[in-house]
């Protein structure tokens, strides 16, 4: 009866609330058709949209080291593999083979476990009865938790065939060295390759360290230079002293709103087609065009055509379009005015204003940007203690020009810490928060709950195989990897509105933010309560306080029933979106919108700039599979999960090196810094790994082997204790020994190297490692709004000139130490077209010259 279908057993408890255990087979269908035709129409549509897809080839320098795919549908797969780490570095910076370095880590890290686990630990699970030995996607014991007459059963069997418990303790063991040991050597190589990136290129960043805590006795641009000078490190270039901006800063504001606006009226005036003033026909006259050319000869035809423009005299003038203006009480009158002459006016007044507050002096803050005159006077400003006082005189790496966000620079230190905290408090209270909507829809999609609100439809779903397992297997995946695409957005913005100074930080903010959300809500939660149902969570928690067995048994059953989730998420992600990432699916479905909305040439010129790569919104689900492989090397079905994530991690090795060199574009500046943030999450994922494979060995009540991995988890917090003191100082800075290494006459590292040799091989590296000096050449750190030039309306299709102001007209707020006269800006707004060319680099042509100083 289905009304009895309420009391089966897969009705009650976590089963009810959790996925389903049906067979992977439906969810990877699933997966392959939509992966596929999206790759086939990525394939197709490649040579035909190369303006989207090749988007930034297009804006890159014709020379750059980089090949040109061929257009054939399957040839750009062996020519993108045969693109090599040097020419990464070349095209798209550090940050990119940061990103990649992970996932070829992975790849390497992955195969390796998946020979052990198929070679022993399968072997393994087939002889001995492992809990849940059947492959993951057969239906387990009971109520879907391990079988408690093999947990609790005789003692023969115990002493005959417990034994392979020693192998989960062997392998906890070994993958944890094994996995440290990849990320160590990985580590390794990054310190190198960012030491040599950095260490032989010439920068304004480079050079440049950003000094705060200022006291209010040395706050102008002379006496910060004299007291930097008076250090003995080097020689001060330029000292800019941020000022509290904000009149300017909201001013340029406005203008960029009102300038839109003028060009939103310009073009519905160009868009109207001039009417024809109809002739009026005298008496007598017939209207006949071909009258006045049947007696004419062949000049008067000539004549007739060059003076063809004459007819424009009988064009009337456009309608000019109209702006509505409120007044009076409550502004309940209005009345309408020309558009055109109101917004030229607001422009020209706003321009005025503009001039008059570029000529000010505002009041300077405790922040201020010191370039040197070499690197390492700068690293050694920056790795040195300056002041004896707490939070006075402290010195920080300078972020790019481009990067720096300047209404940050003079905001108060306490207001930025108060925001930092309170969106800090509300992201942890929205992932608290944002269970409830996850756990009500997963709840909504199980079989028994379809059965309580409509049993002919719950009875339709059982009565078929694929129907029932796609609801309860695929339908819960694809709710919480949709679900959590929306999140990423939110914590960007949020990011951004958190008070730091660079976008560099707020894309490594980013990245910590998603990757706490989703490891708290697909990992922990679901781990711990095995389900998404949160008062099972919580209800649970409380239980262990009074019991340390029952987390410890309720991980472990979760952990088992949950790979069927957890194996249709992996194929989800890689098999499913990877493709649809790689067709930028996103960007063609807005791109309609964006089109229909677009009115301006300056809206359809921003139509075809390259997507930006954001960091945060990819690296967090790379870094939640990777834990999530890491946990299941072991378990049974071991080989199925390490499979799915190889397969993973090469799919999304080859889509996001595609986006990073070819078709979108990174203008944040962290140097690498994200492989701090990568490694602290690894051992993170090692942890819990940990954590589990206890729970698991206590819930086969085998204590002892259970007590022998506490020293691995005090060994693994060792290790990440060790490593920060020892590899976070060379992921932040640059060594000293790094800088011009070949003049470098000690050569203890390498005594056999040829100095001559090694000063060619510094050069021909030097050649393919120039992104970042190319987009920061002539650059200076000054706030944009004070001297860069101001836009005109952009109404035709070329954009207009610009027009430059006289340099005495602008207060930078800088003090220079030479003579140079040049005052090149970075602009670092979205919103002009700029920096359209930010990714350019000039690859072989680019060549590194001694003079450093004249490298900038």
């Amino acid at each position: 009866m289905l009304d009895d279908g309420n009391d089966r057993p897969e009705c009650t408890g976590e089963v009810a609330a959790g996925p389903g255990s049906k067979d992977i087979f439906v969810q990877l269908v699933i997966s392959f058709a939509l992966g596929i035709s999206a790759f086939v129409a990525f394939c197709i549509l490649r040579p035909r949209w190369k303006s989207l897809y090749a988007a930034r080839r297009r804006h890159s320098d014709p020379q750059i080291a980089l090949p040109a795919l061929p257009d054939s549908f399957l040839g750009w797969i062996p020519a993108l593999y045969r693109v090599t780490e040097e020419q990464v570095l070349a095209s798209a910076g550090l940050d990119a083979f940061v990103f990649l370095s992970f996932f070829k880590m992975s790849l390497r890290l992955f195969a390796t476990m998946l020979f052990f686990a198929v070679a022993v630990l399968w072997p393994i699970h087939k002889t001995f009865d492992a809990g849940d030995t059947k492959i993951p996607g057969k239906p387990p014991t009971s109520a879907g938790l391990i079988n408690s007459e093999y947990i609790l059963g005789d003692s023969g069997r115990k002493d005959e065939s417990w034994s392979y418990l020693w192998a989960y303790l062997v392998f906890t063991w070994f993958f944890s060295f094994l996995t440290i040991y990849f990320m160590n050597s990985e580590t390794i190589k990054v310190i190198k390759i960012r030491q040599d990136y950095l260490g032989t290129q010439s920068t304004i960043t480079d050079r440049t360290f950003r000094l705060t805590g200022i006291p209010k006795d040395i706050r102008s641009e002379e006496k910060i230079k004299e007291f930097v000078e008076n250090l003995e490190i080097g020689h001060v270039r330029s000292v800019t002293l941020c000022r509290n901006w904000a009149e300017i800063d909201e001013l340029m504001a406005q203008r960029l709103v009102i300038l839109r606006k003028l060009e939103e009226a310009w073009s519905a005036y160009l868009a109207q087609q001039p009417a024809v003033a109809s002739r009026v026909i005298g008496p007598g006259e017939v209207d006949d065009p071909t009258r006045e050319n049947q007696n004419g000869d062949e000049e008067s035809q000539e004549n007739g055509r060059l003076l063809a423009s004459d007819s424009l005299r009988n064009l009337t003038e456009r309608q000019r379009p109209k702006v509505r203006l409120r007044f009076g009480f409550l502004r309940l009158q209005h009345r309408k005015i020309d558009a055109l002459d109101y917004y030229e006016e607001k422009l020209r007044r706003l321009d005025e204003k503009i001039r008059d507050a570029r000529a000010k002096e505002y009041t300077p803050t405790d922040t201020a940007f010191v370039t040197m005159n070499s690197i390492a006077a700068c690293q050694m400003a920056v790795q040195a203690t300056i002041d004896p006082r707490p939070g006075q005189l402290l010195s920080k790496p300078a972020p790019a020009p481009t990067d720096v966000i300047w209404k940050n620079t003079y905001a108060p230190r306490y207001k930025r810490r108060f925001q930092s905290w309170a969106i800090t408090v509300f992201i942890t209270f929205l992932s608290i928060i944002w269970l409830f909507p996850v756990a009500s829809l997963a709840q909504l999609l199980s079989i028994c709950t379809i059965e309580k609100l409509n049993p002919a439809l719950g009875k339709t779903l059982i009565s078929h195989e694929i129907t029932r397992a796609f609801v309860q297997t695929g339908l819960p995946t694809l709710v919480v990897s949709l679900l959590n695409v929306l999140v990423p957005y939110l914590y960007d913005y949020l990011s951004n509105t958190q008070g730091m100074v660079s976008q560099g930080d707020v894309e490594l903010s980013t990245i910590s933010k998603n990757f706490f959300f989703i490891f708290f809500n697909i990992f922990v939660v679901y781990a711990v309560s095995g389900s998404a149902a949160l008062a099972d969570f919580w209800s649970i928690i409380r239980d262990s306080l009074s019991d340390t067995q029952t987390i410890a048994k309720k991980i472990a059953g979760s952990i088992q029933n949950l790979n069927n989730f957890y194996l249709n998420f992996i194929m989800l992600q890689g098999f499913g979106l990877f493709p649809f990432k790689l067709l930028q699916f996103g960007s063609i479905s807005l791109y309609a919108i964006y089109r229909m909305g677009a009115k301006t040439p300056r809206d359809f010129a921003e139509l075809v700039q390259p997507s930006l790569f954001n960091y945060g919104f990819y690296l967090p689900t790379a870094l939640l599979v990777f834990i999530l492989c890491l946990v299941y090397s072991i378990l049974p079905g071991a080989h199925i999960v390490l499979l799915l994530g190889i397969c993973y991690f090469a799919l999304g090795y080859f889509v996001y090196k595609y986006q990073l060199l070819y078709s979108m574009d990174q203008p944040q500046h962290a140097t690498g810094g994200a492989w701090s943030i990568i490694c602290g999450r690894i051992i993170v994922g090692l942890v819990a790994f940990q954590v589990i494979m206890i729970a698991f060995l206590v819930l086969q009540t085998a204590f002892e082997k259970a007590a022998c991995i506490v020293p691995l988890m005090v060994f693994t917090f060792w290790y990440n204790f060790y490593s920060r003191r020892r590899y976070t100082p060379l992921i932040r800075f640059i060594a000293l020994r790094s800088i011009k290494r070949a003049s470098d006459p000690g050569l203890e590292s390498n005594p056999d190297r040829d100095p001559d040799q090694a000063e060619q091989q510094t050069r021909l590296a030097r050649r393919m490692s120039t992104i970042d000096e190319d987009k920061e050449k002539g650059m200076k750190f000054v706030n944009p709004n004070l001297v860069t030039p101001l836009e005109q309306p952009w109404v035709y299709q070329d954009p207009p000139p610009l027009l430059y102001e006289s340099s005495t007209d602008s207060n930078t707020g800088s003090v220079s130490g030479n003579n140079d006269s040049r005052t090149p800006v970075a602009r670092n707004d979205s919103n002009g077209l700029g920096s359209v060319s930010s990714s350019i680099s000039l690859g072989d042509t680019h060549i590194w010259r001694d003079n450093g100083e004249e490298n900038v």
